[in-house]
């Protein structure tokens, strides 16, 4: 799997670790991140479809 460096602000990192670790929704910075690529992504999709700017 390819990987990816960014930098992001202290202040949205420290609220991505809220929200990964044992018991908590994520099991890594690494899951957390890829699950709101994905959702971005899909809420694009739909963004473009409802604009006509998507292929089905």
């Amino acid at each position: 799997m390819p990987k990816v460096s960014v930098d992001i602000p202290q202040e949205l990192l420290d609220d991505l670790n809220a929200h990964v670790g044992v018991d908590k929704k994520f099991i890594s910075q690494a899951d957390a991140i890829r699950t709101a690529v994905r959702k971005l992504l899909d809420m694009m999709d739909d963004v473009d479809r409802r604009h006509g700017r998507l292929k089905e």
